[in-house]
């Protein structure tokens, strides 16, 4: 364990000097950066890798993700204006902690806004998009009887796909927040995710959605997040490791993921710049 704490730190000390010189030479870079850790830590909260009340100090987000704490500061106040982040005195920053009232508005909302999602999309989705629903409804079953961070991540996934198919990037963006909100209230609230009963109720939206139904997908729609939310009680957490810990595999998957992202950009940025593009 000490030696896997050593290479890390090793390889994440050298990490750290490069990146920190790359943010100090143009905004996108820091800009960039920022968005990184909003990942990252978003991705840790919807998995209940990080839990309500958990401190994020500036100086640790900063060690691991390679940054300065100007950086992690920057990305924790946009973490804080989603909701996800409760930003104290004296630059304390914890996870957010819903509280049951805030709780329970937050799923009434959320079946408010989904339900503009799925008359958006019913009789209006084409093969493709279709079959991307049923392959990451196969990958929820394929994740059955697994670690239960993943179904937790790809129930949470489906509706942010549902919301993006719309083609509405405020009504996307809406959804997507009050998701990862509604996971706070899940970890402060709620029981163990049932991926049993998301695979099937996502299959019949699926369905309704396909069959151009609208009143039963948005029927079946405010039936699916009753049952999320009905399946909230208090229960005792479960004994917590550093942050340091819990946030390095979602700093090396943003780190993995860094080149593929950059040559898609080019590639964009490739076809705008081509003749007739």
């Amino acid at each position: 364990m000490y030696l896997v704490q050593t290479v890390s730190a090793g390889f994440y000390g050298c990490y750290r000097a490069l990146s920190r010189h790359q943010a100090e030479q143009t905004p996108m870079d820091a800009s960039s950066r920022t968005l990184v850790i909003c990942r990252a830590i978003r991705r840790a909260i919807l998995e209940q890798a990080l839990a309500p009340g958990d401190k994020l100090p500036e100086d640790t987000l900063g060690e691991r993700f390679g940054v300065s704490r100007t950086i992690a500061r920057h990305a924790l106040g946009q973490l804080a204006s989603e909701g996800l982040v409760e930003l104290r005195r004296n630059r304390i920053a914890i996870v957010a902690t819903p509280s049951f009232e805030e709780a329970r508005d937050e799923f009434n909302i959320r079946r408010e806004l989904e339900r503009l999602v799925v008359h958006a999309l019913c009789g209006n989705l084409n093969p493709d998009q279709v079959e991307a629903l049923k392959a990451h409804v196969r990958e929820e079953e394929k994740a059955r009887g697994g670690p239960e961070a993943n179904s937790i991540r790809l129930a949470t996934e489906f509706h942010v796909m549902l919301a993006d198919m719309t083609g509405k990037p405020t009504l996307t963006r809406f959804v997507r927040e009050i998701a990862y909100r509604s996971s706070l209230s899940l970890a402060t609230f709620g029981r163990p995710h049932s991926s049993e009963c998301a695979v099937s109720e996502h299959r019949a939206i699926i369905d309704a959605l396909v069959s151009d139904d609208a009143d039963a997908a948005a029927r079946l729609m405010a039936h699916h997040l009753d049952e999320v939310a009905s399946r909230a009680f208090l229960k005792t957490p479960a004994a917590r490791v550093s942050l340091m810990d819990v946030l390095g595999p979602y700093a090396e998957a943003e780190r993995v993921a860094a080149p593929g992202r950059k040559a898609r950009r080019a590639d964009e940025q490739t076809d705008r710049s081509s003749p007739g593009g």
